[in-house]
């Protein structure tokens, strides 16, 4: 289970790695297909500039700090990192739930900035589910790769 700023990820079968009630903040999955690693960090803020202690201290939390330290993690649990080729990156939530005026746009913010970030990577997602108003909590299946999101009042869906 991860929380806002957290960041994990596993190679053991049956593993399952879930975030609950994403709302403006994006979760970021990476799948590896080579290493048959998969990974997810729970980001709440795009750029970690606005505050340095707590990227050194939770640099999940932060888009610029996160996706790197998620693929370091990566690296380290599966013993290497696939090239870019055998990623499957994924991305949900950026919802724009509690700024009714569209006055700081942290959702949209959000996801733009994780974009950028995996662009430097050499990476974009191939499925996204983010913006709109609603929370989303999403799940994803180390064996078979499956990210399911749910969101109160409606079926679960898959991404």
């Amino acid at each position: 289970m991860l929380g806002v700023g957290d960041y994990g990820c596993t190679v053991a079968p049956g593993g399952v790695i879930r975030t609950m009630a994403l709302g403006s903040c994006v979760a970021v999955m990476i799948l590896d297909r080579g290493t048959r690693c998969v990974g997810m960090d729970h980001i709440a803020l795009p750029e970690s500039s606005v505050s340095p202690d707590r990227a050194a201290q939770l640099p999940g939390y932060f888009a610029d700090t996160g996706i790197p330290a998620l693929i370091k993690k990566m690296q380290q649990v599966s013993g290497s990192f696939s090239k870019p080729a055998n990623l499957i990156v994924k991305m949900a939530g950026g919802a724009n739930v509690a700024d009714p005026n569209n006055t700081f746009n942290i959702g949209k913010r959000n996801a733009l900035a994780v974009k950028k970030i995996l662009w430097q990577f050499g990476l974009g997602a191939v499925a996204e589910d983010v913006g709109g108003s609603h929370s989303r909590t999403v799940t994803l299946f180390h064996d078979s790769g499956r990210i399911v999101l749910s969101c109160p009042g409606r079926p679960d869906w898959e991404l």
